[in-house]
C-alpha cells in the first residue's frame, strides 16, 4: 500500500499548520483552516467547491467508506467527520461528531456539539441537535441560502489569509 498525493485546486487554501494527506481532492475555492487534519490514507476524501473545514477539525475514513463533502459546506471548528457524506449547503456546527456511514442531506444544519450516530440518514433541510443527534424539524430553503452565503464568506476570508501569508 502507498499513500497518494493530494489533488489541490490552485484556488484552494490550506492554512499554516493544517495537514492534507493522501487521496484528497480539494476543489475550487475550498479551504482547510489552521491545525485541521484531512487524512485519506485508506480511502478517498473529496471536498467540494467553496466548502470550508475550519480550525482543529479532523476528517478521516474507513476502508469501506470515504468522505464526501459537497459544495458550499461549512464545517465549524473542532468537528470530526469520519467516513460520511455531507450534502451541498450543509452547516456542521462547532464540535459536532459525524460517524461512519452518515449521509447528511442538502441544506441541513447539524447543531454545535451534536453526535450523529453511525449510518444515520438525514433528509435535506433538516435541523439535527443533541447527543445522540435527533432530527427536530425541517427548515425552509432560506436556511440553505444562508448556509451558502456563509460558505461564500469563507472564500473571501481564505483569499485574505492567502495574501497575508505570502
Amino acid at each position: 500500500m502507498y499513500i497518494k498525493t493530494p489533488n489541490v485546486h490552485s484556488t484552494a487554501f490550506i492554512a499554516d499548520g493544517a495537514k492534507v494527506i493522501g487521496d484528497v481532492i480539494l476543489n475550487k475555492n475550498s479551504s482547510i483552516w489552521y491545525n485541521t487534519v484531512v487524512r485519506a490514507d485508506i480511502n478517498s476524501i473529496v471536498i467540494g467547491e467553496r466548502s470550508n473545514i475550519q480550525d482543529n477539525s479532523v476528517i478521516h475514513l474507513e476502508n469501506d467508506q470515504g468522505v464526501i463533502v459537497g459544495n458550499d459546506v461549512t464545517v465549524g471548528h473542532n468537528v470530526i467527520l469520519h467516513g460520511c457524506k455531507v450534502g451541498d449547503g450543509v452547516l456542521v456546527g462547532m464540535g459536532a461528531v459525524i460517524m461512519n456511514g452518515v449521509d447528511i442531506g442538502k441544506g441541513s444544519v447539524i447543531a454545535a456539539g451534536a453526535v450523529i450516530k453511525q449510518n444515520m440518514v438525514i433528509p435535506k433541510h433538516s435541523l439535527v441537535v443533541g447527543v445522540p443527534g435527533k432530527i427536530v424539524k425541517e427548515h425552509s430553503i432560506e436556511v440553505y441560502d444562508q448556509n451558502v452565503k456563509w460558505a461564500e464568506k469563507y472564500v473571501k476570508l481564505a483569499n485574505i489569509h492567502r495574501q497575508h501569508n505570502q
